[in-house]
């Protein structure tokens, strides 16, 4: 890290002020009274939302294809709770681990084509179920909504399981070096680096509904690497003293990584639910178009599946005001014709 204060001129009584020069000029984009937006400032940043693919998904993918072009029928499949079994948290910054396995088995599945019905949280449905058995819910008055037996799908199967691992420091190396001559005010130097590996584990079940037989059962996990570098100086220099420092740290996001273990894990179930021929499936249908993405899927509502956005919700670009084309002449065009 740079130390801003050993830069300043031992001797120079201007420091000071040079100092809070900087601090102000740091400052001014922050007003004390709220602008005409209503904002004291604006936001940094910007990045367009991307997809949030991991390794497997294209593999997901090309299962979805298979069947289609296979003409094999998706089963319906419901997620239960897919919890954190590790117990790990920070004092400060809660669990180590996302609460949200089963909302990513969803998306999994979802891009494996599987046809999924609503198991995990049914608390519209079932108040909207309950107004309807009191006759409080129509489009008007007096025409009250009816109860039809046998109207919600079951599931042939469901999905449960939980996280069940997360190992720290699995193996760890790093060294450091200091390089410098005897002589007190010649130049001096240090360079450092770490890495270090950890792993998530999963362990998922899939479940026959009817029966609860234990059709499936997988355990995967995977390991996460992170590093960190670091570089400094030492020196003096025309009665100044120079200490600069320089460093950088990352690591393979944890919650990408149980988002990959939970992709494999439904990718391979599906492979089974579909009797795929091997783990080629997508030499197999190479071309094919498909009516789900690495995003996910939906069921179009309204328009026919030659109209599906599939491909475009992949898009960094859709929708975007400053990187959408389209959408910056369609919104200039507006413009043009309010004002004018």
């Amino acid at each position: 890290m740079i130390n801003l204060i050993d830069f300043l001129p031992l001797a120079s009584a201007k420091a000071p002020a040079a100092a809070l020069a900087s601090a102000l000029v740091l400052t001014g984009c922050i007003s004390p009274v709220a602008g005409p937006g209503g904002n004291y400032t604006q936001p940094i940043g910007g990045s367009p939302v991307t997809a949030n693919p991991t390794p497997y998904s294209e593999g997901l993918v090309c299962m979805g294809h298979y069947a289609r072009q296979s003409g094999v029928r998706a089963p319906r499949i419901a997620v239960g709770r897919i919890l954190d079994y590790t117990g790990k948290a920070d004092i400060e910054g809660g669990r180590r681990v996302t609460q949200g396995g089963s909302l990513m088995a969803m998306s999994a599945l979802a891009k494996a084509g599987a046809f999924l019905v609503e198991r995990f949280d049914t608390s519209v449905a079932e108040l909207d179920l309950k107004y309807k058995n009191n006759k409080l819910i129509g489009d008007a008055p007096g025409q009250f909504d009816k109860i039809h037996a046998g109207s919600i799908p079951g599931s042939d199967f469901y999905l449960v399981g939980g996280i069940t691992e997360l190992n720290y420091n699995i193996r760890s190396v790093g060294g450091e070096a200091f390089v410098g001559a005897t002589n007190v005010e010649d130049p001096k130097g240090t360079l450092g680096g770490k890495l270090f590996v950890i792993n998530v584990g999963l362990d998922l079940r899939l479940v026959k509904t009817d029966t609860l037989e234990v059709f499936d059962v997988i355990s995967y996990q995977k390991q996460i690497i992170g590093r960190e570098l670091s570089f400094g100086i030492f020196d003096f220099a025309n009665g100044n003293v120079f200490d600069i420092g320089a460093g950088t740290r990352a690591q393979e996001p944890i919650q990408l990584a149980v988002r990959s273990v939970i992709e494999r894990a439904a990718l391979e179930m599906m492979a089974n639910l579909y009797g795929a021929p091997n783990a080629d499936v997508c030499a197999l249908t190479r071309g094919a178009i498909s009516t789900n993405s690495v995003t996910g899927d939906y069921s179009p509502f309204r328009a026919q599946i030659q109209d599906y956005n599939g491909g475009s919700r992949a898009s960094a670009n859709k929708w975007h005001e400053k990187r959408d084309s389209g959408y910056d002449a369609e919104l200039d065009q507006e413009t043009e014709e309010a004002t004018s």
